[in-house]
């Protein structure tokens, strides 16, 4: 079983990575996912997401973001838990902060997945962006 949710997860960041619609990303998600995106550079509160805030962050982030791509570093797997250690590297479609348009952003990712019926329930962010001001 741990086996196979982690290959859901995994899964889950290489579409993430190469997505054309927010529609190939909803299939990985329980019709109750809660995600949870702990305050960091870009989000300075606690953000709790359901489905459809999810697929609303999905489409901002496509006018945000010209390319992303994920380098999982680490992989846990505890009962129903998946736990991804990931570099995240943005390119960005418009200017943020110091970085222009085409520039790139960095990040280091902790990623929390709980999983229900083999759909991401539970989805906790723990993002640590490089400084760019």
């Amino acid at each position: 079983m741990s086996e196979e949710l982690n290959k859901i997860a995994e899964q889950f960041i290489k579409t993430l990575q190469n997505r054309n619609t927010t529609e190939e990303l909803i299939q990985f998600y329980h019709k109750d996912i809660e995600q949870i995106e702990f305050p960091n550079t870009l989000t300075k509160n606690i953000a709790i997401r359901n489905l459809e805030d999810l697929k609303l962050a999905s489409e901002r982030g496509k006018k945000v973001l010209q390319k992303e791509e994920y380098e999982i570093i680490k992989s846990y797997t505890f009962e129903n838990t998946v736990i991804i250690e990931a570099l995240w590297t943005g390119t960005l479609a418009v200017p943020i902060g110091s970085i222009p348009k085409g520039g790139q952003m960095k990040a280091y990712f902790a990623q929390f997945y709980e999983f229900k019926d083999n759909k991401i329930i539970k989805q906790r962010n723990y993002d640590c962006f490089e400084p760019f001001n």
